[in-house]
């Protein structure tokens, strides 16, 4: 007779703990995570930010994964790069590759020695050279566009920061916000963006005069509903992923969501979403945070 071995389940909280951890550990660092985790967090050598940056707060929290969803639909609007991002991103083929990739530039240029922060830098920067076209209404592209760059940022930074101060472990007081974008003004300069913000007030001026640009496209669309709706996931990760790309949805500014064809329900956002969002960030917090008694060492966040 043979015997079919049953794989062994977590039982208790601390397995449950470190069993969800690592499993949200290898999708958001990759088959390299181990590697990049030494060459970032445990290598010697001075780092852009000091230990009480409001950057490191920020980016390594885990209402980052609330942000980063945030991020792309905002960074969707501009028909530039969103043309960009269909044409050149491999998302939908490999989107736990693209969110790999995110994470180490964020986890590398906030957290790594310098000289990792520089390599993360010119390989975007790299990669940027290559990616160029022609958007469906006929206009060129470029990535390396500093204007087109400065979308890309504030997008992502403006989305970080409102994922944070709603669903953060310490949301920032109004002097640490301005400090938050200052700090990201050092990462944006050195990508070659002119003229980054470097207060809340300038983040949120140069945002507004976006506005113009930004149209709800076809492909735009198409790619909202892949992150919401159509992202391959595994059945367990059905539900917490849910509730977290509603949460990313109940902070888009209200003129998006007809743009973008997504659902305006203030009242259930404002309750039962934000209840889920809370729960799922508060659950992944817990499982990647060190337990009791163990060295507390600083997670890249996508």
């Amino acid at each position: 007779m043979v015997l079919l071995r049953v794989p062994r389940l977590p039982v208790d909280a601390g397995e449950i703990r470190s069993w969800v951890g690592g499993e949200v550990f290898a999708r958001v660092a990759g088959p390299d995570g181990p590697g990049r985790r030494e060459r970032i967090f445990e290598a010697p050598g001075e780092r852009w930010f000091a230990q009480d940056r409001p950057i490191r707060r920020v980016h390594g929290d885990s209402a980052m994964f609330v942000g980063g969803l945030r991020a792309l639909l905002l960074q969707s609007l501009h028909p530039l790069a969103m043309a960009g991002v269909a044409a050149h991103s491999d998302f939908r083929a490999d989107p736990w590759g693209r969110l790999q990739r995110t994470s180490y530039f964020l986890a590398a240029t906030t957290f790594g020695p310098a000289d990792e922060a520089e390599r993360a830098i010119a390989k975007v920067r790299g990669v940027h050279r290559r990616v160029h076209g022609t958007a469906p209404d006929g206009r060129p592209y470029a990535a390396s566009d500093p204007h087109l760059l400065r979308w890309v940022h504030l997008a992502e930074i403006d989305s970080f920061l409102a994922a944070y101060q709603r669903y953060g472990a310490e949301p920032l007081t109004a002097a640490e916000k301005d400090e938050y974008v200052l700090d990201t003004a050092l990462v944006a300069e050195k990508l070659g963006i002119d003229g980054p913000p470097r207060t809340v007030a300038e983040l949120s001026d140069q945002l507004a005069a976006y506005r113009p640009e930004l149209a709800g496209t076809p492909q735009a669309r198409q790619a909202a509903r892949y992150l919401l709706v159509s992202a391959p996931l595994p059945l367990p990760a059905r539900a917490p992923y849910s509730a977290l790309a509603a949460a990313a949805v109940g902070l888009m500014p209200a003129w998006t969501r007809w743009p973008l064809r997504l659902p305006y329900l203030p009242v259930v956002e404002a309750t039962v979403g934000r209840l889920a969002g809370w729960g799922v960030v508060a659950g992944v917090r817990w499982a990647t945070s060190p337990a009791a008694g163990t060295e507390k060492v600083d997670q890249p966040a996508p």
